[in-house]
């Protein structure tokens, strides 16, 4: 196993690098965030060790930074401060697991063996396509050939739940309740106006449709 120990009081990144070395591990060690920041985006590292206060940026930082850019290693934060807020603090900014100073070396090594053992995250979808139409979740835009298209939050969020489940027809029903959480008949043609209003944006200005009606069953979207 290859781990980062971000760390910057020396008594305590020799202990922790000796204990894992001596369980036969490859140890890198750091003293502080910015140089740790540089190192866990070029590395391939399996798990960090990441003191909470650190020079230069600090540990919840460091790890927030880390997620922003899509690293997903798994992190373990050291601190000397071990409130309810403090670990939940910790946990939001991207953390796995929170370990109080003083510590035993046994406790940390457990708990980092438990994080590698399990499954990797899998990357956050920000993005759906359908042919040449391309929808940023992560800005909340949506473009055709490159063309912007500009909808109101519920046919945003229709044309979300038919790009999901692209190729596959969706109900009246099945939309009723995913887009509008409605769990009954409303006795309306909302969902019939929204597909109708979404196709004059999505399809009608364009040279072929998406969104297709598949007669007594519902409606899908297609590349």
């Amino acid at each position: 196993m290859k781990i980062l120990v971000v760390e910057d009081d020396p008594t305590t990144a020799d202990f922790i690098a000796r204990g894992f070395s001596e369980e036969g591990h490859s140890v890198d060690r750091l003293a502080d965030g910015r140089s740790a920041l540089g190192q866990a985006m070029q590395g391939s590292y399996d798990v960090l060790v990441v003191d909470r206060m650190l020079p230069e940026l600090d540990g919840l930082s460091l790890v927030k930074a880390l997620r922003a850019a899509r690293v997903a290693t798994p992190a373990i934060f050291l601190t000397s401060v071990g409130g309810v807020e403090d670990r939940i603090a910790g946990l939001e900014a991207g953390g796995d697991d929170y370990l109080v100073k003083p510590f035993a070396f046994g406790e940390l090594s457990a708990r980092v063996a438990a994080l590698t053992r399990r499954p990797p995250l899998q990357a956050e979808e920000t993005t759906l396509k359908a042919g040449d139409l391309e929808m940023d979740l992560v800005r909340r835009e949506v473009r055709r050939a490159g063309r912007p298209i500009d909808l109101l939050p519920r046919e945003f969020a229709l044309l979300e739940h038919l790009l999901r489940r692209k190729g596959r027809v969706q109900t009246r029903t099945m939309l009723l309740e995913n887009v509008w959480d409605i769990h009954f008949d409303p006795g309306t043609n909302v969902v019939e106006t929204h597909i109708s209003r979404l196709r004059a944006k999505v399809d009608k200005p364009f040279d072929h449709e998406l969104i297709r009606t598949v007669r007594g069953a519902g409606y899908r979207i297609d590349d």
